[in-house]
Formats: structure tokens, sequence, C-alpha cells
């Protein structure tokens, strides 16, 4: 433990750090407000010993300084060193940062008193700022998981809704395109009939690690939406670069060639649908443009699947 002890009589100085010596802590001396500021800075001390009248800056101003060089959730114990007993000095000092008092001439056991003191509030202190972060940790941790889908480890379908509805506003604010993609895994009832269940939960995996894989901007999502369907929200994307992704998808799951004895091609392929958007005043809310995605996926299956449909939807003034 190291103490920080700002005084100007050198006497006094010496007779404090001595006490603090022989508590087995570590004592930093500084004669005056300025240097005793720049030791905090330097040596980060466990506790500070403050005399009040102090050549140039005097100990309240020394304490506000400390105060406000202290980063957010950090706490350092101030004790002054003072002859003054007036109530005004007292609270003159709680006021200014201190946080109790110890009077000239200083008695080595008060002060081993109240260091101890200081020292079991700063141990329950540091267990309180660590049990916190452990909370926070399981907290966020917590909600990561229930934004997760249990199978494909993709967002599910509550987090795609979040992120729908706060790029839909994002994108309405900035004037910014926003696009829609629906990927539905084709024939996929005739896999489960044919694989089974446990197969078609590897199919569903698979195919969503290569979706992700697709998928290379931070800004997108990529969720299931239910099902066999997938679902990817594009911020600031028009409807060619929509497509584009959209293709890049569909040349994916090609490549994995997982077998599909059901489908045309004879391996797993899937159908998607693409819609882009500007929101704003009269264009509805975000189930507008999943409807509109929904209407393309369609037009993609009925085109004989394993293909892209897309909808241009009219830009509405906002």
């Amino acid at each position: 433990m190291k103490a920080l002890v700002i005084e100007d009589s050198q006497t006094g100085l010496a007779v404090v750090s001595q006490h603090l010596e022989r508590m087995g802590i570590l004592p930093i001396a500084a004669t005056d407000g300025e240097s005793g500021v720049a030791a905090f800075r330097q040596h980060n001390p466990d506790i500070v010993l403050l005399d009040v009248v102090l050549p140039g800056m005097d100990g309240y101003e020394v304490a506000r300084r400390i105060r406000a060089i202290e980063q957010s959730g950090e706490w350092t114990p101030i004790i002054f060193l003072t002859a003054r007993t007036a109530d005004t000095d007292l609270v003159q000092g709680i006021t200014a940062g201190g946080d109790d008092y110890l009077f000239k001439p200083i008695s080595e056991v008060v002060l081993a008193a109240k260091v101890r003191a200081m020292q079991r509030i700063l141990q329950m202190r540091y267990s309180l700022v660590v049990l916190t972060r452990k909370l926070d940790a399981a907290n966020q941790e917590l909600t990561r998981l229930t934004s997760l889908d249990g199978l494909t480890g993709l967002s599910n379908r509550r987090h795609f809704d979040e992120t729908m509805l706060r790029e839909w506003r994002r994108a309405a604010r900035y004037k910014r395109p926003l696009s829609l993609v629906l990927v539905d895994v084709d024939h996929f009832k005739q896999y489960n009939d044919t694989y089974g269940h446990l197969a078609g939960d590897e199919c569903l995996k698979t195919v969503a690690s290569a979706l992700q894989a697709v998928s290379r901007r931070p800004s997108d999502l990529v969720a299931r939406y239910g099902g066999e369907e997938f679902a990817l929200v594009l911020p600031e994307t028009d409807l060619s670069g929509a497509r584009s992704v959209a293709e890049g998808l569909c040349d994916a799951i090609r490549a994995l060639q997982l077998p599909h004895a059901a489908a045309a091609s004879g391996h797993v392929t899937i159908s998607v649908g693409v819609a882009s958007l500007m929101p704003g005043n009269g264009a509805g809310g975000p189930q507008n443009l999943i409807a509109e995605a929904d209407l393309a996926l369609y037009a993609a299956k009925s085109g004989g699947r394993d293909r892209v449909g897309f909808r241009q939807v009219e830009t509405v003034a906002g």
C-alpha cells in the first residue's frame, strides 16, 4: 500500500512517514500542492494524507484537483492533516473532496485507526466493483444469448425485428437506402423427409455458416427468420448492391454441393427475395419492406427456385 503525504513541515512529514512505515505502508512525500498533485498523477497512491495549509495552493484546492484527476468510478481516500478544529473548516474540507480529518499533533494510534478504516472501505469498494463488473459481463452475455438462434448461432427473429426497426429509423433520418434479403432453402420439407430431421438441422447450420461468410460488413445482420428461412438486413445498400449480395448467397450454397435427392439439381439450393427502398413519409414501416422482400422471394420460387427475385420500391419523399 502506498500513501501520498503532502506536508510542508519537514518535521511533520518525517513523523507521519515514520508512522506509516511502521504500519507497513510506503510513504511518498511532497512538500507543496503542485508537487503533491504531480506525485498523485505519477504514483497513483492508495491513500492521501494532506495538510490544509500549504505554500501556494492550499490543501482544499489540492483535494479538488485530485478528485478532478480521478477517472470515473475511481476513489482515493483523502485524510486532511490540520490544526484547525472549527466546524466551518471541517465542512470546507469535506466539500473539497476530503473523507476524514486528523488533528495535529498527529497521534500514531489515531492515524493507524483511520488508515485501517479507509483500507477496509477500499477493500469493500473493490469487492463491489468486481461484483458489478461480473454482473455486467453476465448481463451482456445473457443479452447476447437471448439474441441468438439456438440451432444456427445466427441472430434470432427477435433480434432481427429490433434491428429492422432501428435501421429503418436510421435510414429515414439520414435519407439512406435500406435493403432486405429473404432466403428460403428449396424443398426443405422433402430434405427432412428424405434424410431425417437431424440431417435437416445440420443442413440449416451449414447453410447459415455460408450465409454469414458472404456477409462481411459489420453493419449487416444475418438472422434466422423462421424454419428454413433466413434474412439479411443491409443498411445503406441500394437494390443493385443487395442483388449482388443475393447472387453471392446463391453461389455460396451451390458451392457447398450438399446432396438433395428431391431437388432438380441434386443439391441443396436457395431461393432469394430482395427488396430495397428509401424510408420516408408514406413509405410505411419496416413491415412494408418485409412484405416487398417476401413478394420477391415468392417470384423467385415461382420462377423455378435457385434464383434471385427482386423488387425496387418507389422512393417516397420524407
